[in-house]
């Protein structure tokens, strides 16, 4: 069985109807304001670029910890029996480089 409304129930229901209508249309108004397209572009790379940068550190510290366990004993002692010739090579390095622009300049 339905029930039969009334004309100022029918009104009322309208008027709610309009007034839902109005805000669903004021939502999709600024979603696509260029400004608000824009800013939600902007978070994006934004939250890319923090996301890159994390996975860049997680990255680089993973390397600089295994090259410090390399060159250190459990302790933190360093390891001289490998600091000794990793620090001859980058000396000889260093002295070729400086060499080598010397030469270049003459």
């Amino acid at each position: 069985m339905s029930e039969a409304r009334t004309p100022a129930q029918i009104e009322a229901d309208i008027v709610r109807r309009r007034e839902q209508l109005a805000v669903t249309l004021d939502e999709i108004g600024i979603r696509l304001h260029p400004k608000t397209i824009v800013g939600d572009a902007k978070a994006k790379v934004a939250a890319q670029v923090d996301q890159t940068a994390g996975r860049a550190f997680v990255a680089v510290n993973r390397v600089v910890s295994d090259v410090k366990a390399r060159f250190t004993h459990a302790d933190g002692a360093p390891r001289m029996e490998r600091v000794v010739p990793a620090a001859l090579v980058a000396v000889a390095v260093v002295g070729l480089i400086a060499v080598s622009c010397k030469e270049k300049k003459k």
